[in-house]
């Protein structure tokens, strides 16, 4: 018995080891961790139960034979993160590269099921050298198997993907249908060919980091959802999402204890909006002032920094957040805020997250680029999402809300809940002087005249009243009580049922 253990042990051992230990120096002398160091940075202490540690591939053409690694260059299983189940697997670069197998895809695939079937999400850590050339076809079949259950498991399980090294070609379509990327700066890339093959192919010469680097996915592309400095922050921050995250599509939000009170009232909002209609502030105030002890987690940071999008608190369970950001563009929307905000809202609804819309939006973005870039389908995306959201929705106007823009972002005819506004806003199909010029074009030349009826405009519609009047406004509130107005909104909510007919699925404006 006791050379049967000693056996056990020294297969472990040997797995452990991966590709030896020249290649786990040369991946620290990168400035990365190895696929099992960061699995024990990611999950709790002691919470790691692998699976398939000693998974050999089964190619033998190209010397493949001799060529076998215990657990063939992935690492699967299941651990809690701050106590709650999820399954992960993270690929070793120390071993062929990483490159993926017929066996290194079935044990993704495996987990993938596991996750569905027992309901908890699923993060994949992603380094590896794409497809392994050795097993030609069967590798391709591998990936396409993956994908397969990316697609299933989109909206049963929160699935996060982060990129902590190469992911080229075909890997790249897996994260690609995830519901958060999150990139390693200057360790880690994507792109579907390389910069040798876009010099072939099209004569351009681009770095690896230029092509498809952090920067340009968290800024350009939105590929990402974000980017960290090195392994051991992104894996932080991972742990912090899934914190937000509930563990499958039939489970709420987390609620974790909380520490601010609900009836916090917070008198700076009084002044936020400045005087002149045209001033900037930064309505990342507001949210991060409204949030429990100010915990925001913003989505696509660097991205369409025109809307912002992430996570807060109230009264310790989960919120998404759309919010205008008048810093940006004057808060218009354009295809880019649109697409970003779109996905998001339907994150948060497949997943029972409620959402807070925080509006101050003074229309579309004019132009030929716009037009000519689609951006009537690409705004028809956001409305569609939110449209078709059923989760609790709570709206706040806080200043301008013209046009098309004012019924894309979660008015009431969209089935919003709760539709509030403060006395600052100005709910209208377009601004006063637009508005004026239109109305009395005969009047153009006498400059007093317009000015009058620019006054006159904005006394009638450069307000929330109208717009409360008709019902379409539920409560103009005092800029100070947005926390406990918002509060109460949400735990009025709790029981909310809503469903849409049924469909074998809609057809969203892609």
């Amino acid at each position: 018995m006791a050379d049967i253990l000693q056996q056990l042990e020294q297969r472990r051992a040997d797995a452990r080891m991966g590709g030896g230990q020249a290649r786990i120096d040369a991946q620290h002398a990168k400035g990365k961790l190895t696929a099992r160091e960061r699995i024990e940075l990611l999950l709790d202490d002691d919470s790691f139960e692998e699976f398939d540690m000693f998974v050999t591939h089964r190619c033998t053409d190209f010397g493949m034979a001799g060529a076998k690694v215990p657990g063939d260059g992935v690492i699967t299983g299941w651990g809690t993160i701050n106590g709650r189940q999820v399954y992960v697997y993270s690929q070793d670069f120390t071993v062929l590269g990483g490159s993926l197998s017929e066996t290194h895809a079935g044990k993704i695939c495996k987990i993938m099921d596991m996750a569905m079937r027992n309901g908890a999400p699923v993060i994949g850590l992603n380094d590896s050298g794409g497809a392994r050339i050795q097993e030609g076809v069967a590798s391709l079949a591998g990936y396409a198997e993956v994908f397969q259950k990316n697609v299933l498991a989109s909206g049963v399980v929160p699935q996060i993907s982060v990129i902590m090294g190469p992911c080229a070609g075909g890997a790249v379509y897996s994260p690609a249908m995830t519901d958060f990327i999150f990139m390693v700066r200057d360790s880690s890339y994507m792109f579907v060919t390389g910069p040798d093959v876009v010099k072939t192919v099209t004569n351009e010469v681009v770095t690896a980091e230029e092509l498809g680097g952090a920067a340009t996915h968290t800024r350009k592309s939105s590929v990402a959802d974000g980017a960290f400095e090195n392994d051991v922050i992104a894996l932080t921050e991972i742990r912090r999402l899934v914190d937000f995250l509930p563990l499958n599509n039939r489970s709420k939000p987390p609620v974790r204890p909380f520490f601010d009170d609900p009836r916090r009232l917070d008198h700076s909002l009084d002044t936020l909006i400045p005087a002149n209609a045209n001033t900037p502030y930064d309505m990342k105030e507001l949210i991060v002032k409204l949030a429990d002890e100010g915990d925001f987690y913003e989505i696509q940071e660097e991205f369409a920094r025109n809307i912002l999008t992430g996570f807060i608190r109230l009264e310790g369970s989960t919120v998404g957040v759309v919010a205008n950001q008048p810093m940006v563009l004057a808060g218009c929307l354009d295809i880019d805020s649109s697409r970003k905000a779109a996905r998001f809202v339907r994150f948060c609804d497949a997943f029972e997250i409620p959402i807070l819309t925080l509006v101050d939006v003074p229309g579309f973005l004019p132009g030929t680029g716009q037009e000519f870039g689609g951006v009537i389908k690409h705004g028809a995306k956001l409305l569609f999402a939110y449209g078709e959201a059923t989760v609790p929705k709570v709206t706040v106007i806080t200043r301008k809300a013209y046009g098309g823009a004012y019924d894309v972002m979660a008015s009431k005819h969209l089935r919003g809940d709760l539709n509030y506004a403060w006395p600052t806003a100005e709910i209208a199909v377009m601004g006063a002087k637009g508005a004026t010029e239109i109305l009395y074009r005969g009047e153009l030349g006498d400059p007093e005249k317009i000015a009058a009826r620019t006054a006159e405009y904005e006394t009638s519609f450069a307000n929330p009243f109208k717009a409360a009047e008709r019902g379409f406004i539920d409560e103009v509130i005092l800029p100070h009580s947005t926390r406990k107005r918002v509060c109460r909104a949400f735990a009025s909510l709790r029981g909310k049922a809503l469903s849409n007919p049924w469909k074998k699925h809609d057809n969203i404006p892609l």
